[in-house]
């Protein structure tokens, strides 16, 4: 029965892949649904993209270990999620199409700056392939352990598997297949997360009666400044650290195509108001879920070996197999989602700003849309092989978890490196008009090489300030040095000037649509 639920789901992306493949017959097409998207599938597939198996696995894996203190990820997201719909959404939706009808972010950034030797095209690439590639192994791992739990596969079948699903649809349908299947996907999460906490809240005689079982199970689970499993007050820095996943969210690719594809920037405002329902409704289910869960596993003496399963271990002792089934196809739903857009992105970035720009002037743009197709599956195969390094072994057990096996490790890192690569250079790109070209491609490498030595070098060190999240540093550098770098440089052309102060009074109905 499982498995039926199961085969039918996938057969369902696959369906819906298959029905666009024949709408994504040109780059802006296959790459941005040529900018007619509509508001209820940019808003929930963006952030169907944004949560990824995070959100079933890692988030509630956290918080079943240190309890609700662990909530600040998620107050953090809530906010950072609002202020990039609200700053950054239709700005970037009118800017990239002014601006040379831009159809990634490279492509953006280049030709905001008129990057003609195309420095910034291929710096902004390399990042987004090198910070994806972790993404994306994250949501292989994901399905790996999400199959091993359901079906009893081995970690190797399941990772395989979960690939071919993704690469196959992506493959097929470019952005209109990854936006769609999105939406369903976050239809399926936003279900999914209701109904567990609603059924033990049930079972334990309602949400005061379950509350208090869950105070007296332990005191710490529900405090904010107080981590459940040691009983000590969070610092400031782990304080800090958490909030500040907010500030990723201006430099997510994968998210920030979304407002670029919408059909009408105005309607920008209706899909933040759906967007920010959804993810402040998912988001408190799922710590209810992780505060629950916890509660009732040791109520029941029910043995939880890996944190991150807890959504799967829940749905499997609580609901008959078939609602399982398809609860926990909400977990493949969110892994899914964010999967094939990071695939996507990345192989824009090769396909469109490296192969076309910078190695194959002259290519046709069929011949880069099958180099696109090509570049997805290839970057699957690179991530699948990673993505076997966090194998689970005899002596990984031993010697506890490694950083590839856990997919909460995996996102944190990506997310803080594309946060603190592009996040300062969006905002300044889009709202300061004295930012110049050196102080751009002078950012995105101070950002993105300061994530990559506080994570594996300086994170090592004991002084408690290199234990914070590598994404503080990281955008705070970045931010500093765009500003530095363009203040010592020569001012941008008037050309550049001009076109800025053009975006905020020109209407989108005024510009001739692609």
């Amino acid at each position: 029965m499982v498995l039926t639920v199961f085969i039918l789901y996938l057969l369902m992306m696959l369906g819906i892949g298959a029905y666009f493949s024949k709408k994504a017959n040109s780059l802006n097409a296959y790459y941005l649904g040529n900018r007619g998207m509509n508001k209820w599938v940019v808003a929930m597939s963006a952030q169907a993209s944004d949560m990824s198996g995070w959100m079933l696995m890692g988030l509630p894996g956290a918080i079943f270990v240190s309890g609700f203190s662990e909530a600040w990820i998620g107050i953090g997201l809530v906010i950072g999620t609002y202020f990039n719909w609200k700053i950054v959404g239709r700005r970037l939706r009118k800017y990239s199409h002014f601006c040379g009808d831009s159809i990634t972010l490279p492509d953006f950034l280049s030709n905001r700056f008129r990057d003609n030797k195309g420095i910034i095209r291929v710096i902004a690439s390399i990042f987004i392939l090198a910070f994806f590639l972790f993404y994306t192994v994250s949501g292989f791992v994901a399905c790996a352990k999400l199959f091993g739990t359901i079906f009893g596969m081995s970690y190797t079948t399941g990772l395989i598997l979960g690939a071919v699903v993704v690469v196959s649809y992506t493959f097929m349908g470019g952005f209109f297949a990854v936006c769609w299947t999105d939406f369903v996907q976050a239809t399926m999460m936003l279900i999914a997360v209701l109904v567990i906490p609603s059924i033990i809240m049930g079972e334990s005689g309602g949400f005061a009666a379950t509350m208090d079982a869950v105070n007296s199970q332990n005191p710490y689970l529900m405090s904010l400044f107080t981590n459940a499993s040691t009983g000590k007050a969070i610092g400031l820095i782990s304080l800090v650290s958490s909030l500040a996943w907010g500030l990723g969210y201006f430099g997510m690719p994968h998210i920030l195509v979304r407002f670029m594809s919408i059909k009408n920037a105005e309607e920008i405002k209706d899909s933040r108001r759906i967007a920010m329902t959804w993810v402040i409704v998912c988001l408190g289910a799922v710590i209810m879920i992780a505060l629950l869960g916890r509660y009732y596993v040791q109520a029941n003496g029910i043995t939880v070996d890996d944190p991150e399963r807890i959504f799967m271990i829940l749905c499997q002792a609580l609901c008959h197999p078939a609602i399982a089934a398809i609860l926990m196809a909400a977990i493949l739903a969110a892994i899914m989602s964010t999967a094939d857009s990071q695939l996507l992105v990345s192989a824009s970035a090769f396909s469109n700003d490296l192969y076309k720009h910078i190695f194959r002037k002259n290519a046709s743009n069929k011949e880069v849309m099958w180099v696109s197709r090509i570049i997805v599956a290839v970057i699957a195969i690179i991530a699948v092989i990673v993505a076997f390094q966090g194998a689970p072994s005899a002596e990984g057990a031993k010697q506890g978890k490694s950083f590839l096996d856990v997919v909460m490790s995996l996102v944190s890192f990506a997310w803080g490196g594309f946060g603190a690569t592009f996040g300062p250079l969006m905002l300044l790109a889009l709202f300061w008009k004295r930012t110049t070209i050196q102080g751009a491609i002078s950012g995105m490498l101070v950002g993105g090489i300061t994530t990559f030595v506080w994570k594996f070098y300086l994170s090592s060190f004991s002084a408690e300030i290199f234990q914070i999240y590598e994404l503080v540093p990281g955008f705070v550098l970045s931010f500093a040095t765009i500003v530095i770098v363009s203040l010592c440089t020569k001012k941008p052309s008037k050309e550049i000037q001009d076109e800025f102060d053009a975006v905020e009074t020109t209407r989108l109905s005024d510009m001739k649509l692609s």
